[in-house]
């Protein structure tokens, strides 16, 4: 993609965002995107940074590794959003300042362990599984209480707060139940002591609903960056 579309695509984005908000009473700076790069190039990265963006969110640890490497010099926070195997803990350590996809406890050992090595902490969303797809990751929402509680034996992981993916549906209101749950449970640990102020929840196809959901953030790749092989999901 040229820099007209990108910068084109991503004022559009923003717009749409906006709007989204304001259509159901929310302050627009109440909501931040997060472009998901996966499977586009470096070029295509440097150009959405020309642009102001800062932060990208990937699927695989092999692509942040290889596009880190090749982008040492625009200072991009990387964000992992994909599912994480504990034995690519060691590269996320260190080289990730988020990882929203935390979802058990073998995990948070391991990332905690090789973060202790590397001498650093970093933000992480617990990802909860809101819909009966087989092909979502997530932890069970009936374990998320006992989960954060037990999240704080880990002082590397700073726990900000949840992620979901809701379900693959052309009915908005089966999406939308899949956001409302995130919050419910979001407000539900309150009594025990989290403090969850993020919820990372819609992506092209659905973040207008999710927004009307109280999301914080919309991950967006193919409304910015184009269209990729396959389907929008991770």
């Amino acid at each position: 993609m040229d820099h007209l579309h990108l910068a084109a695509n991503w004022a559009d984005v923003r717009h749409r965002v906006a709007e989204a908000c304001r259509a159901v009473g929310r302050d627009p700076a109440e909501v931040t995107i997060l472009p998901v790069s996966k499977t586009f190039g470096v070029e295509t990265v440097r150009a959405a940074v020309a642009l102001g963006m800062r932060r990208f969110g990937e699927n695989k640890v092999q692509e942040i590794r290889d596009k880190a490497a090749a982008l040492e010099d625009a200072a991009i926070e990387w964000v992992m959003i994909g599912h994480l195997q504990t034995n690519k803990a060691r590269d996320v350590a260190r080289l990730v300042s988020e990882v929203q996809s935390l979802d058990r406890l073998d995990l948070a050992e391991a990332l905690h362990r090789r973060l202790c090595l590397e001498g650093r902490a970093i933000d992480v969303l617990v990802q909860v599984k809101t819909s009966h797809e087989e092909s979502k990751y997530g932890l069970p929402p009936g374990e998320l209480p006992a989960f954060l509680d037990r999240l704080h034996d880990y002082d590397t992981l700073r726990v900000r707060g949840l992620m979901t993916m809701a379900a693959h549906s052309e009915e908005p209101a089966e999406v939308r139940a899949c956001f409302r749950q995130l919050r419910e449970l979001r407000e539900a640990t309150l009594d025990r002591g989290h403090e969850l102020s993020r919820l990372s929840m819609g992506m092209s196809g659905d973040f207008a609903l999710a927004i009307a959901e109280g999301s914080t953030e919309v991950r967006i790749g193919t409304a910015i960056f184009g269209r990729r092989g396959y389907a929008d999901r991770h």
